[in-house]
């Protein structure tokens, strides 16, 4: 692509020359005269001087710090540099096909134009939407809904009555619809309880390789559109997870919690059943929250969860805990001397 076409297709402007033309992206350090890198801070000018890269894409008001570059200036160049690797690097096309070994019952609707792979299996009822990628060993159960432009990858499974919007991508081993971790106690052990609700994946949602998310009980278990998961990240049972919201690995979320949009979860935070993550909120890594706890906007750290603050204060306690340790010894043995020495004869 020209630059000028790029530029224009981002909404930014040209310094130097808009007609030649970008095959392809990278990063600073790896780039050639025919890709496009970014710069988006300064502790990156240096890496810029020193790359390859002939055409950089930078934020407002440092056209004078790359004189002998092609640059297109934007307002985020990060974003905009994610937008041109979209377009140099498009998800894997497939062309329509259903492959021999593939098992599709009679009464599915499958778009003409979708990709069915190897070892597939699509059951009773239901439907695969156009230019949607069911890739090798993909299972779905029967009453299944999957929208247009969906990627699944390798060994997905949708058990019966999940649905999926449109532009879904499901990494490698997700499972959407297992039965909820739900039991009652009676004389004899755990007697399980009904799981019979389902799991509804708005549009444009990413699931991590591995990921699990539970059916409801009764009900539904919900993610919005435009939420992402990483990999092996666990939701529990009639779970509501608002809209682009951010969850990273190994995050596991008992059943009935209720995430707001916007929210930001670190890696490996554990949450008790029916707490709430209010909008605007963000919890650090490691992070656990107690059943029932509400967590309000603001940055959020530690076990139990507590505000960034409160966290950072109380562990600056504990790093003194050794400390504090020996000068107790040294108060006790010093009043230990003056009660001798006040002692009447």
């Amino acid at each position: 692509m020209r630059v000028r076409d790029l530029a224009e297709e981002l909404g930014g402007r040209v310094v130097g020359e808009g007609v030649r033309r970008i095959k392809g992206i990278a990063d600073l350090e790896h780039a050639d005269k025919y890709e496009i890198a970014y710069v988006d801070s300064e502790k990156l000018f240096a890496a810029a001087a020193e790359s390859k890269a002939w055409c950089l894409i930078v934020p407002e008001g440092v056209d004078e710090k790359f004189p002998d570059r092609t640059l297109i200036v934007v307002a985020n160049p990060k974003l905009a540099f994610a937008k041109v690797g979209a377009w140099f690097s498009p998800s894997g096309y497939r062309k329509a096909a259903i492959h021999p070994t593939a098992v599709i019952a009679e009464t599915a609707d499958v778009a003409v134009t979708a990709y069915v792979g190897p070892h597939v299996c699509v059951g009773e009822h239901t439907h695969v939407g156009d230019y949607t990628r069911l890739e090798a060993g993909v299972v779905l159960g029967s009453n299944v809904t999957v929208g247009d432009s969906c990627v699944l990858h390798p060994n997905v499974v949708l058990y019966d009555n999940v649905s999926i919007g449109l532009g879904v991508i499901l990494h490698a081993g997700v499972c959407l619809g297992a039965d909820g971790f739900g039991y009652v106690r009676d004389d004899f052990g755990y007697r399980k309880f009904p799981q019979v609700g389902t799991v509804v994946i708005e549009d444009d949602v990413e699931i991590g390789a591995y990921s699990c998310v539970d059916r409801a009980a009764l009900g539904r278990t919900r993610i919005g559109r435009g939420t992402k998961l990483d990999n092996m990240v666990h939701v529990g049972h009639n779970c509501d997870i608002g809209e682009r919201v951010v969850i990273a690995a190994q995050t596991g979320i008992s059943g009935s919690v209720v995430i707001e949009d916007d929210a930001v979860i670190g890696g490996q935070v554990g949450f008790g059943d029916h707490t709430r993550v209010q909008k605007g909120a963000v919890i650090g890594s490691k992070a656990g929250i107690l059943p029932g706890k509400i967590v309000r906007p603001g940055v959020w750290w530690g076990i139990p969860v507590q505000p960034l603050d409160q966290y950072k204060r109380m562990n600056a306690h504990m790093n003194r805990l050794p400390q504090m340790r020996e000068e107790i010894k040294r108060l006790e043995a010093e009043i230990e001397e003056l009660k001798k020495k006040i002692q009447v004869p």
